[in-house]
């Protein structure tokens, strides 16, 4: 696990057209909590950084004076990763820890996730970090309604940021945080209002950085449980559109077994790939004495992580799933099954 964490993170900042996507990254590139990066972002023009610049590397690199590396990405995602890595390694800029990946607005963001992550001539450099995204309080309800793309975006975040906030009436700023809560309440939500934002919070580091895994772990199983809560106490408040993407949380009282629960993941992923969007979970694993961290975008799962304690009382495994078109029951009937197997699967059978 070691290795994966040292690995450079990949942060992905993405979030649908008028969402304030760029703003927040105007933001950020003034924070010196960027430092340490390097963003790619899609044009120059669209990110005000001129008065900043301190050095042109070439037509498509600056350097900022808070020592930020920006790239533009003038083909594709992977080319231009590429490029700023052997720049990197040729000593042409500065060595950086970290790289903020800007999406455009209209993206869907499951390929770039996928190209990420699987891609041979990356994933031996860089894994991905956290997924921020923009959500704009005052069309973003429209938006989750009307946009595929917007609701894929709110569906795989890590950290959702609200903005014009204080353009949107406060009933509808609540109207949208109890949408975004059923669709992924597992994400840490953050407003920005003016400027005002805490940069270090938006890019702090994920469960593959040794400081703060066990804290973003309970921050997901509190996260669930108090919408788990609330979604008991609203039922009224869900309509139909929420069938399509939604969320639930799996609890298991006993240990689980590894091989079977990763035979049954496998075949899952194998079988529901693109329907499931997200899938985080802590396990009490037979045989272990302290948590495994479970953490998978689509067909995609990181490398587990072994918790040195377990951050809260309870032993319980917790797995959150974010899922479209597809029901709780018989994926948890099949998790069973697979559990109470051992990891012998019946022959011909296929996981939920």
């Amino acid at each position: 696990m070691s290795a994966y964490a040292e690995l450079t993170p990949i942060i992905v900042l993405t979030g649908f057209l008028g969402s304030g996507k760029t703003t927040l990254l105007n933001r950020l590139l003034k924070h010196p909590a960027l430092g340490d990066a390097a963003v790619l972002i899609n044009e120059f023009g669209e990110v005000g950084i001129d008065h900043q610049l301190v050095e042109a590397v070439d037509e498509s690199t600056v350097l900022l004076s808070s020592g930020c590396l920006c790239c533009t990405i003038r083909d594709d995602l992977k080319q231009a990763i590429l490029e700023v890595h052997d720049k990197r390694a040729r000593g042409l800029v500065p060595a950086y820890r970290r790289m903020i990946v800007e999406t455009t607005g209209l993206a869907d963001p499951a390929p770039i996730l996928a190209t990420l992550m699987n891609d041979v001539s990356l994933r031996h450099h860089y894994r991905l970090g956290t997924i921020v995204t923009t959500v704009d309080a005052v069309n973003g309800l429209d938006q989750l309604e009307r946009q595929a793309e917007s609701l894929r975006q709110a569906a795989v975040a890590d950290r959702i940021v609200l903005t014009k906030t204080d353009l949107a009436e406060s009933e509808r700023v609540e109207r949208l945080e109890r949408r975004l809560e059923r669709i992924n309440p597992s994400a840490e939500r953050l407003v920005g209002v003016l400027g005002d934002l805490d940069a270090e919070r938006v890019l702090r580091a994920d469960v593959y950085d040794p400081a703060a895994r066990g804290a973003e772990v309970l921050r997901w199983i509190e996260a669930e449980a108090a919408a788990s809560h609330a979604h008991t106490a609203r039922r009224h408040d869900v309509n139909r559109h929420d069938a399509s993407i939604h969320s639930f949380c799996l609890i298991h009282d006993e240990p689980v077994e590894w091989t079977a629960f990763g035979i049954w993941l496998t075949m899952l992923l194998h079988t529901h790939g693109e329907r499931i969007l997200r899938v985080k979970g802590l396990l009490n694993v037979a045989g272990a004495d302290t948590p495994v961290v479970i953490n998978g975008v689509q067909h995609i799962v990181h490398p587990p992580v072994h918790l040195d304690c377990w951050p809260d009382e309870s032993r319980q495994s917790r797995i959150v799933f974010i899922v479209r078109g597809l029901e709780r029951a018989p994926i948890e009937e099949s998790l069973a099954v697979f559990n109470r197997l051992g990891g012998s699967a019946p022959a011909g059978s296929q996981a939920a």
